[in-house]
């Protein structure tokens, strides 16, 4: 597993809680959340390159 960096994120209350519905209507954390959504956007977008654990 690669290594994680930790930061404060902070977020409009209206936004986060459209955000943790979103979590757990996927069986997610918020967190989990957040790190498929970015993940998926640098993919899209193609801001990572390709490795083999993809």
């Amino acid at each position: 597993m690669s290594e994680k960096k930790s930061f404060v994120l902070r977020l409009d209350k209206k936004h986060f809680e459209a955000l943790e519905k979103w979590a757990a209507d996927e069986f997610r954390s918020v967190n989990g959340q957040l790190e498929f959504i970015i993940a998926k956007a640098l993919k899209d977008n193609k801001r990572l390159k390709s490795s083999v654990n993809e």
